[in-house]
């Protein structure tokens, strides 16, 4: 009798324990549901620097976007390049910074020719709107793009797009829009949101597929691309594995390069690279666009 009051007891605590534990995973899962851009974007609205703090010239642009209610405005910095332009660059920023933490690297593409159009998606920087998703940094990037072949008069063909990190994700999906575009290059960017979740989130635990409605699935989209694309990243990149990197690579169809950039990790991989960064985005940009504007 005592055995089997043992038992039922053990059997009451485990319905409890179980109980609990099912709870806590729905728990995280609802919270991994509702709150998941904040995992993703991380908006800063104080710029640091300008292009000015490099010695370039450049002006304040404010680009509509179609928004629920009326039009919203992004905010972005048009860099000219010098007198040998070879056309124009769409720069795609990553989800912890905003424009003032990239005029460095926008200033590399800048000597090499390209007049380059940084913008800061809604939530980022000066830009209107509220807290970003992957809808809304998609639509940012399009009217990005629309604006340099609209109003600032490029022809497809005369415009990169680069983006990096998340940049590269965003990149993506707007060359697979504009098949037409000189080509594309992607710097320290990953294959999914949900490969991101489960490999260096900690996440893995946790049914993301169904949960995830910021997919950002460059993986799939990736062999649509029909331009030249520049795949660059970082060995010590501990933030998104290079093997990624790898990844989009083998899944893109011709033409295509691939630099694996050894000691440099997420942030600052131009730095680590010195002069062989602008080396090999020059050669990238002589088969992409030969002719100059």
């Amino acid at each position: 009798m005592a055995k089997h009051a043992r038992r039922a007891k053990l059997m009451k605590w485990f319905g409890v324990g179980l109980a609990i534990a099912l709870s806590l995973y729905g728990i995280l899962s609802l919270l991994l549901y509702l709150r998941q851009t904040r995992l993703i974007f991380f908006p800063s609205s104080i710029i640091e620097s300008t292009p000015a703090t490099v010695g370039l010239a450049f002006k304040d642009v404010w680009i509509g976007v179609p928004a629920a209610k009326g039009t919203e405005r992004i905010h972005g910095w048009w860099v000219p390049a010098g007198t040998q332009e070879r056309g124009a660059l769409l720069y795609l920023h990553g989800n912890g910074d905003n424009i003032g933490a990239n005029v460095n690297h926008a200033a590399r593409f800048q000597r090499l020719g390209l007049s380059v159009l940084m913008i800061d998606y809604r939530g980022y920087g000066q830009s209107g709107g509220a807290f970003p998703s992957e809808k809304t940094v998609y639509e940012d990037a399009q009217a990005a793009w629309d604006y340099l072949t609209g109003p600032l008069g490029y022809q497809p063909e005369q415009v990169m797009v680069f983006g990096h990190s998340l940049g590269g994700a965003i990149a993506i999906n707007l060359a697979v829009q504009h098949p037409d575009a000189a080509g594309l290059i992607v710097q320290g960017s990953f294959t999914s949101m949900q490969e991101m979740a489960e490999r260096t989130l900690s996440f893995g635990f946790l049914p993301i597929n169904w949960l995830l409605t910021q997919r950002f699935d460059s993986l799939s989209k990736v062999k649509r691309l029909q331009m030249p694309v520049f795949y660059i990243h970082g060995l010590a990149d501990h933030q998104v594995p290079s093997d990624m990197s790898d990844r989009l690579y083998e899944a893109s169809p011709q033409p295509k390069r691939l630099w694996l950039v050894p000691n440099a990790g997420h942030n600052g991989l131009a730095e680590v690279a010195g002069q062989a960064f602008s080396n090999q985005v020059e050669a990238f940009l002589e088969q992409a666009m030969p002719q100059h504007r």
